[in-house]
């Protein structure tokens, strides 16, 4: 009976390997595609349009300041495969003002064509208690992190809805997966990016367009450098138990899940179970990346609430520590 059993669900793998790709996107094909990258001077924007551009893509680089996106060009330009291949840079704030926004990217594809591949990566950090936030920050990252997702996005839709083809790439981060302390400000400017891409997949997926979330661990870069400067102790502790990823890495992963349609890329095996625990009602792009999270989903809810459990020391550990230096100052 166990070996029928057993028989049975080998077959039943198998023929979910074979059917998959039938339902999964056509891959979106690179070379001489159109790639528009915002937060694209620096970080994990720049790897990501390197990544593109050495496949063979031409480039639309956005960002505010127009010194890094000049060296961003030249950077990127190093890397082309043939000599056709175009930089465009422009430099707008892509939270503020939709016009602008909107404006910009019909001169890119006056330029270099229809966008065939957005990558949503402008964003920033700022972490600390939530009674020590300012009320302005948590305006200023929902509107950098998410309406900065939002705009662009909206600029480009309604062609890839008539072209019937295109991937939009937001660029999220695990802190968009589950609250953090020191992250209550930065948290759910995040979370509300998976909400946005969930909702905008159902609708444009009938026009083969594919919406890719991605959630990147702690990465090398300069946003990553200055959010440190002002991280509470639990925040760093926090983040300490995992390692810092290369931010070419990362590009690659997100560019390699954005062609193939994937919904869901993350860095990792933290990444995996992460996504893996937190992917609720998300789409999925084939049958075994459903059946895999279906099988995995009780171990690593196991593991999860080890996580938790050290974080939940880590904070009782700081506070501890605290009250006795408060003590030793009085008595001091």
């Amino acid at each position: 009976m166990l070996l029928l059993a057993a028989a049975f669900l080998v077959a039943f793998v198998l023929l979910l390997y074979m059917v998959s790709p039938l339902i999964s996107p056509k891959p979106l094909a690179l070379p001489g595609a159109h790639v528009v990258v915002t937060g694209g001077s620096s970080g994990i924007g720049k790897c990501i349009a390197i990544e593109c551009y050495k496949q063979g893509a031409f480039i639309t680089l956005v960002a505010r300041n127009e010194d890094k996106l000049l060296q961003a060009k030249k950077e990127i330009e190093k890397h082309s495969i043939n000599d056709k291949q175009v930089v465009l840079c422009i430099s707008v704030d892509v939270s503020q003002d939709y016009s602008q926004v909107e404006n910009v990217i019909k001169q890119a594809q006056e330029k270099l064509g229809p966008v065939d591949m957005l990558v949503n990566c402008a964003g920033m950090s700022l972490s600390g208690k939530f009674e020590d936030l300012e009320v302005s920050t948590f305006e200023r990252l929902m509107s950098v992190n998410y309406l900065g997702s939002v705009y662009p996005s909206r600029a480009v839709i309604t062609t890839m809805k008539e072209r019937r083809v295109g991937r939009i790439v937001f660029v999220s981060s695990q802190a968009g997966q589950l609250g953090l302390f020191g992250f209550t400000a930065y948290s759910p400017s995040k979370f509300a990016i998976r909400g946005l891409a969930e909702a905008l997949q159902m609708e444009v997926k009938p026009y083969n367009v594919y919406v890719t979330v991605a959630y990147p661990p702690d990465t090398d870069t300069p946003g990553f450098a200055e959010e440190n400067k002002t991280k509470p102790l639990e925040t760093r502790l926090i983040s300490e138990t995992t390692s810092v990823c290369k931010p070419e890495q990362v590009a690659k992963q997100i560019v390699k899940d954005a062609i193939q349609g994937n919904f869901n890329s993350s860095i990792g095996s933290d990444g995996y179970m992460l996504s893996s625990l937190t992917c609720g009602m998300a789409p999925v792009t084939s049958i075994t990346e459903g059946l895999q999270q279906v099988v995995t989903m009780g171990l690593f809810r196991t593991i999860a609430l080890f996580y938790l459990g050290s974080f939940d020391s880590i904070v009782r550990r700081c506070m501890m520590q605290r009250a006795k230096s408060e003590i030793a100052d009085k008595t001091a």
